[in-house]
């Protein structure tokens, strides 16, 4: 240290004016900046404690978790207390796995803090897709369904399904004929009857053809059942074993319940259970384009395409610009189909929302299945957090 002194004496003055002016507009340029990164906290501090008031006196119904995570920084952890026992009194509580109003069941499992995700398991299923894909280039999403499922084609009544491509499948487009956009418990919604049912690949493939494959989007549950199948024939594994030793494991994921259908097959399109830590890995396995550790678990573009609104506009009421991807949400994209925010979306109130711009995560898990709140989780991203970082 006092060489390096020495040396800056036996410089010429103007030189050393030059270093030591340099030397304070650093300092004064990190002191800028340090105050700030500090100013921007402190207001993104106040609009999360605004939300969490908010969550605290009822606004937003039943929230059990909010989590918000930005550069791998815990900026938000909240658990709330419900007391399901005294809500769930005046409804059906029959000991089921798919009644939603037994305790045993939902909205945790078995009293653990495994919270169900409901159809954010769609798209950790297409993540595992991806993952089988990248293990075995001889598929391919182009591929035609049917034959992966282990069915004769010539016994395939309406040969429009024949036509049925996994990329179908993915973006919710397989032509067949499903109604899941009623009240879960009204006996004509397919998801309903798909869960009350003892076969589960049977009834879904049971459904009649009502577009073209690929060319109309419809919300279905049952397209995702069948991907769970695709999934074991390309592998030779149940999805929950794949999971474990290509997903779950290398992330850390030791603990999760995954429910099993009558017909032995793994309930892909909502049967899983995860804590709300294990979902946040999730959302960061994706901002870090499918790299856990400096690992590559699922292709970098697998993530880029599952996460780009190859649909769009599927939802008007939640937004002109809603798209769908490989089973995520992309409740905001730019003009050039990029996507500013994307997410998985769950009955009830689970979701996990991923802005990538901001390098930030957002996880809530709520049981909102009997009453409507008054304000919605799924927009706290879009209309409460990112304003915020947008006027930094």
């Amino acid at each position: 240290m006092s060489s390096f002194i020495n040396k800056i004496k036996t410089l010429p003055y103007s030189i050393l004016l030059i270093i030591l002016v340099i030397g304070c507009n650093t300092k004064n340029k990190k002191s800028a900046e340090d105050t700030q990164n500090a100013t921007s906290q402190n207001i993104l501090s106040i609009v999360i404690d605004s939300i969490n008031s908010e969550i605290q006196n009822g606004d937003y119904g039943l929230i059990d978790r909010f989590m918000i995570i930005q550069n791998e920084k815990v900026l938000a952890d909240f658990k709330y207390e419900q007391d399901y026992e005294t809500i769930v009194q005046q409804y059906d509580t029959t000991n089921h796995q798919y009644n939603f109003n037994n305790l045993d069941w939902h909205p945790y499992y078995k009293k653990t803090e495994l919270h169900t995700l409901q159809s954010v398991t769609k798209s950790i299923t297409a993540i595992l897709f991806g993952i089988a894909l990248d293990f075995n280039p001889d598929y391919s999403v182009a591929d035609k369904a049917m034959p992966l499922l282990n069915k004769d084609e010539n016994k395939v009544q309406d040969k429009r399904k024949e036509n049925i491509t996994i990329e179908d499948l993915l973006t919710m487009r397989s032509g067949l004929k499903w109604n899941e956009e009623t009240d879960h418990n009204d006996t004509t919604n397919d998801c309903f009857r798909l869960e009350s049912s003892d076969n589960w690949i049977d009834y879904v493939l049971s459904r009649p053809m009502d577009t073209l494959p690929g060319s109309k989007f419809v919300y279905n549950g049952g397209g995702t059942v069948l991907l769970g199948k695709i999934v074991r024939t390309i592998t030779g594994k149940r999805i929950e074993k794949w999971a474990e030793e290509k997903l779950f494991g290398p992330l850390g994921i030791t603990d999760y319940y995954w429910k099993e259908t009558p017909d032995g097959e793994i309930d892909t399109e909502g049967g899983l259970y995860l804590s709300a830590e294990d979902l946040a890995k999730i959302g960061s396995l994706f901002l870090n384009k499918g790299k856990w550790n400096g690992n590559q678990i699922v292709s970098e573009s697998w993530v880029t395409t599952s996460t780009s609104p190859i649909v769009k506009g599927v939802k008007p009421n939640w937004g002109n610009h809603t798209g769908y991807g490989y089973q995520w949400w992309i409740p905001e994209y730019n003009n050039k189909g990029e996507s500013n925010i994307y997410g998985g979306n769950g009955y009830g109130g689970q979701y996990v929302m991923m802005a990538p711009e901001y390098n930030l995560i957002i996880v809530f898990n709520g049981w909102n299945i009997n009453a409507m709140p008054d304000k919605s989780t799924w927009r706290v991203l879009q209309d409460r957090i990112i304003p915020t970082l947008k006027n930094q």
